[in-house]
């Protein structure tokens, strides 16, 4: 069975979709419909512009976003029996299997990223990548914390990141390192996302996925709240709010797809850090880019 998995923030890169712009109308008949909705020339930065431009959350997550949807639309043969995202890409996934519209994922991608932006500048936050510990230590160490610091991404064994405020995140490094982390390093993100840092943003976004129309999926989205095959609209839309605040459950998400039946699992969108990920997680399957 075939699972078609999409990359979040942080996959993107320089010249990111020029090639399928420049070689499929069907491409750039979508990435002109875009710029319009986003009422900037989105390509533009993502073909030519700097790492720092692509950056800014107004544009990251629409940039990988579209990447993403817009390859997934020129495969052929794109049947998938089940889809997963990695946070952001969780809303490229939906648009994969049919419960959402290009239009409607993108406006509400665009709607997040602002949400987002505005929860992050109302108290200094940031993330933090920790290998090496069980996921029992790293929750452990977080809990000792006085402050906010959480687990967020449960990448793979071995590879979780922790998010919260910049002091407890800074302190809670230290503490991993003499918890035996061989590395526990800050990284370059805005804020803190998947911590309760995030709630200003969530009723923002669950206006707009109310006022959003979700259909009957082609086939099951493995969401990172649950890590289970959800095809009921109205549990997507809930699990979607909730996502902004809790962790991603990826290493969770991926062993239940493949538990139930997936041995194939296609990348589609910028960078190849999903696939990598899937490997670590169970090295039995077969993973590669779309």
């Amino acid at each position: 069975m075939k699972a078609y998995i999409f990359p979040g923030q942080g996959a993107q890169f320089t010249g990111m979709g020029k090639d399928l712009y420049e070689n499929s109308a069907l491409a750039k008949e979508h990435f002109e419909q875009a710029n319009d909705i986003l009422g900037f020339r989105i390509t533009d930065i993502m073909f030519e512009g700097s790492a720092d431009d692509l950056k800014q959350t107004k544009v990251t997550q629409p940039a990988v976003f579209l990447h993403s949807v817009i390859l997934a639309k020129t495969l052929q043969d794109f049947k998938p029996d089940m889809v997963a995202g990695h946070s952001l890409g969780e809303f490229s996934a939906l648009v994969a299997n049919g419960t959402l519209s290009f239009e409607d994922g993108l406006r509400l991608v665009s709607q997040r990223a602002m949400a987002m932006q505005k929860a992050c500048e109302m108290e200094p936050s940031t993330m933090a990548a920790v290998l090496g510990l069980e996921d029992s230590v790293v929750e452990q160490v977080c809990s000792d914390i006085d402050g906010i610091v959480v687990a967020a991404n449960y990448n793979c064994p071995g590879q979780l990141v922790i998010s919260g405020s910049t002091g407890a995140v800074t302190l809670a490094c230290e503490k991993m390192k003499e918890a035996g982390a061989k590395r526990a390093l800050m990284l370059p993100v805005g804020g803190a996302f998947h911590s309760p840092l995030m709630k200003p943003a969530e009723e923002e976004l669950a206006a707009a996925i109310e006022a959003t129309q979700f259909n009957q999926p082609i086939c099951p989205v493995y969401q990172n709240v649950t890590t289970t095959a959800v095809s009921n609209p109205q549990e997507i839309r809930k699990n979607l709010v909730a996502q902004l605040t809790a962790p991603v459950k990826w290493t969770q998400s991926v062993k239940s797809m493949i538990k139930d039946g997936a041995n194939v699992f296609i990348e589609v969108g910028p960078g190849k850090v999903l696939q990598g990920l899937v490997k670590k997680i169970d090295g039995s399957v077969d993973a590669a880019s779309a």
